[in-house]
């Protein structure tokens, strides 16, 4: 017998993650903390939330759905006021939600909030007492959240907060409270944002249901979820519907009639995993698919007619096209119906993503055209035709008239539309502060969490999942098209990569033009092979710099520290970066590399440097970008978080840096190389790698062999070393042959180091002298010897900006020259007419 509430009789009932009893929580003026599904209807809207008054809807429109108990909006806000914690809670979120480091620290302390503060004692006890009148007290319950804003007719928040699965009496209350905390999670709180949603005023009811184990279970679309025509899409799988909705499986997919109910299409997937209880913890794990139901065809035709058949009742009761979750289960075959297992709902929500335009007669007239085609047997699960969300076929062939190739990979179409842009593969959710305007998210599936870098996205590609994923239903919101469930896209793409994705067809084609390509000039770097990346923003304008620049034999390159200066060194017309400091990447952390890599992982440390050098490697492609490995002094590290370890050295400029240090600490050198192996991989073959500060071929050789073991081969990578001390000029005979594509004169060093002179010692800093004969001649008889061997020379240090330096290099016969951003086309123009001259001299 039930107490401490009132109100009609429980049911229990199954849906897409199982059977359930509803439980909503309210607390109002005169507190009632539980009503039961079976008075709830959806005039109690502001009370149970949107799932709730769903579910208490169906109840009364006599469909199979469980009555149940919610935990309701009023409850939350009685926990927030009598707490005390909501007037801190609304502060805390009050933040720019395009800031994702300020998002993420606003959604932690809102969560640890609700979380940490004891819930009163008249909630728990009202709660507890429901749940002790389901199943004796002993019932393993699906706790999922009911928001105030979610599955409201222009908005859908699907997902957007949390679902616990088979929970116990001991796990309720903290469930319950999770349901809380997740109103502010990073996607909550992001996508409430960008709908107008006001914080405090969107509370949350929590739906509690008795589990029971489901065979089978999915989604349906009870009409096209974009253009409303009469075709009802049904995506199904074994096990619990979570597998279905968080896009971990690719369910199989058919298309019906709605007004014939002529099964239009047919798609067996191959359903690799299942949700299932856990018979030992009684919690919810994803399990594989046994071997021979993977490819089984999860429902018979006599399943689809029941299904279209509630579908056509569920929408008739709402008005309006439904986003509908079921489950079914297990149960022998009727001899009548030729069905097998009980049907039963979890929930109905309006379907969003309707283009009204498109709802027209039209739409339904193409839709009949898009039947099996002759041959095809719906029963077989042959795919007919793709068109606005099918499967597309398997065909590389045709062409596109866009610039897109041949077709790489073939899913759903899960939101319509056409766009070219780079690749980018987010294996974890620290990958998505990589997606930047017009690129495309590519991922095994996407989650809610990804919603803020889906907005920037172009487009979305997905190894798994269906139509009715919780991402595809955001994604048609957005008006980002999608193609999901392709099978393998973040294997067979590469980051950096253009690709054409269809979210009509269902299909991903390699390159297409991008916004950025269709603004570049065609007479200059848009006419080169390139990757991606090398889509610029300004590219007209750096090629107006190239074409009117001085046409030099002597390159004339440019040195950089920050890479966010990329944009402006590019412009300059520059043939390409001599000098990329790496120091200011890792400096800008804040910690040693070593710190960095104990505390972030290496992983993190890769792509601190891979951001960095990719920016500058993008607005240059293809011209070349030569980075220099790290060369901080000590005092330098000595001032970052664990730089308390770092040696005190009387002159750290003679001291542990460059190739030393990095021979010295191999696992933090390999490190930094894996960052230009990745590089590589993206596609950034304009990257060149520079050790500084060798001495000689021994320390050359041993570079080069943490090179390879770092995965990159020096045969085919451009790669060189800084020439900064005599020693190193004095040995460039076996310096270059150790294989070097390129030697660097650092002239800073190699002046200091030749002529005994502290640059940096005011009382001496008037015998710095990089035209100190010695030093010419250091670098004249290493230009020498290069041109020998075949060896590239260059000069990167401050010298390089000097018209004098330039005129006695350019004379030695170096082959480029880098000088700092300011002085490129002072420099042009004086290899121009140094060049010049030597020319006429040469003739006279």
């Amino acid at each position: 017998m039930r107490t401490g509430y009132t109100g009609p009789k429980s049911t229990i009932f199954a849906g897409a993650s199982g059977t359930f009893l509803v439980v909503v929580a309210v607390v109002s003026d005169t507190p009632m903390t539980v009503l039961w599904l079976d008075d709830v209807t959806a005039s109690d809207f502001d009370s149970v939330g949107g799932k709730a008054a769903s579910l208490g809807e169906l109840t009364a429109a006599g469909l199979p759905v469980p009555p149940g108990f919610v935990v309701s909006a009023e409850t939350y806000r009685s926990f927030l006021d009598d707490t005390g914690i909501a007037e801190e809670l609304f502060e805390v979120v009050d933040v720019d939600p395009g800031n994702s480091e300020a998002l993420a620290r606003a959604a932690e302390r809102a969560q640890e909030l609700i979380r940490t503060t004891d819930m009163p004692e008249p909630i728990r006890e009202s709660i507890l007492a429901a749940y002790d009148d389901l199943d004796d007290g002993a019932a393993s319950v699906a706790v999922r959240s009911s928001a105030t804003a979610e599955d409201l007719p222009d908005a859908s928040f699907a997902g957007a907060q949390e679902t616990f699965l088979n929970v116990d009496r001991s796990r309720l209350l903290d469930s319950v409270r999770d349901c809380w905390a997740s109103l502010f999670t990073q996607r909550a709180i992001y996508y409430r944002n960008k709908k107008g949603f006001e914080h405090d005023v969107v509370n949350i009811a929590v739906v509690v249901q008795v589990m029971v184990d489901a065979e089978r279970s999915g989604v349906m679309f009870t009409s096209h979820p974009t253009t409303g025509d009469s075709r009802v899409i049904v995506e199904a799988a074994w096990g619990l519907g979570e597998a279905v909705v968080s896009g971990a499986v690719s369910p199989d997919r058919y298309v019906v009639d709605r007004e014939t109910g002529e099964i239009l299409e047919v798609d067996v997937s191959t359903k690799k995993v299942m949700h299932v209880r856990d018979e030992e913890t009684g919690e919810t794990i994803e399990r594989a698919v046994p071997e021979d139901k993977r490819d089984e065809r999860v429902l018979s035709e006599a399943d689809l007619e029941r299904l279209v058949e509630m579908g056509q009742t569920v929408q008739t009761h709402y008005g309006d096209p439904q986003d509908v979750e079921w489950a079914i289960g297990e149960g022998e075959e009727d001899a009548e119906t030729g069905t097998r297992g009980d049907l039963l709902l979890l929930q109905s929500r309006p379907i969003t993503t309707i283009d009204d335009e498109e709802a027209t007669d039209d739409a339904t007239s193409e839709a009949a055209g898009s039947a099996a085609p002759a041959g095809d047997d719906p029963e077989s699960g042959t795919a007919g035709t793709a068109d606005g969300g099918t499967r597309a076929e398997e065909s590389t062939a045709e062409e596109s008239d866009d610039g897109a190739g041949e077709v790489a990979l073939t899913g759903f179409g899960a939101s319509p539309g056409k766009v070219a842009g780079k690749v980018r593969i987010v294996r974890t959710l620290d990958h998505l502060d990589r997606v930047g305007e017009g690129d495309l998210i590519v991922a095994e599936m996407t989650t809610p969490d990804m919603v803020p870098a889906m907005e920037r996205a172009a487009g979305i590609i997905t190894d798994e999942g269906g139509m009715t994923s919780h991402a595809s239903i955001i994604s048609r919101e957005l008006g980002v098209p999608a193609v999901v469930g392709t099978g393998d896209a973040t294997e067979v793409l590469s980051d950096g990569e253009v690709v054409t994705v269809d979210g009509d067809k269902g299909t991903v084609r390699r390159g297409g033009a991008t916004p950025e390509d269709e603004d570049e000039d065609e007479a200059d770097e848009a006419t080169e092979p390139k990757p991606a990346a090398a889509a610029q923003v300004g590219a007209g304008d750096r090629a107006a710099a190239l074409a009117s620049k001085p046409m030099t034999a002597t390159d004339v390159k440019v040195n950089l520290s920050v890479p966010d200066a990329a944009g402006r060194a590019a412009d300059t017309g520059a043939d390409g970066v001599g000098l990329l400091r790496t120091e200011h990447m890792v400096l800008s952390t804040g910690k040693t590399p070593e710190r960095y890599i104990e505390e972030e992982g290496a992983d993190a440390f890769v792509s601190e440097l891979v951001d960095g050098i990719q920016k500058v490697a993008e607005a240059f492609y293809p011209r070349p970008v030569r980075v220099r490995t790290l060369d901080a002094p000590t005092d330098e590290f000595r001032e970052l978080e664990g730089g308390e370890t770092e040696p005190h050295e009387h002159n750290p400029m003679l001291g542990w840096r460059g190739v030393r240090r990095s021979l010295d600490q191999p696992d933090v050198f390999t490190t930094e190389l894996a960052a230009f192996r990745q590089l590589y991989d993206i596609g950034y073959d304009n990257v060149e790698v520079m050790f500084p500060l060798v001495n000689d071929a021994e320390d050359v050789i041993r570079a080069r062999e943490l090179l390879v073991e770092a995965g990159i081969d020096p045969e085919k990578r451009p790669w060189g070393v800084m020439i900064e001390t005599p020693a190193a000029a004095l040995s460039i005979e076996g310096i270059a042959d150790t294989g070097v594509d390129f030697v660097s004169f650092g002239t800073n060093d190699l002046t200091q180091y030749t002529l005994a002179v502290d640059r940096n010692n005011e009382r001496i800093a008037d015998r710095f002298d990089e035209l100190h004969p010695a030093v010419l001649d250091l670098i004249e008889s290493t230009i020498e010897t290069c041109r020998e061997k075949d060896v590239s020379t260059s000069i990167c240090g401050q010298a390089a900006s000097k018209p004098a330096m330039v005129e006695a290099l350019v004379e030695a016969g170096i082959t480029s020259v880098s000088p700092n951003v300011d002085a490129v086309h002072d420099v042009q123009r004086e290899a121009k007419r140094v060049e010049q001259r030597l020319l006429l001299d040469s003739v006279r």
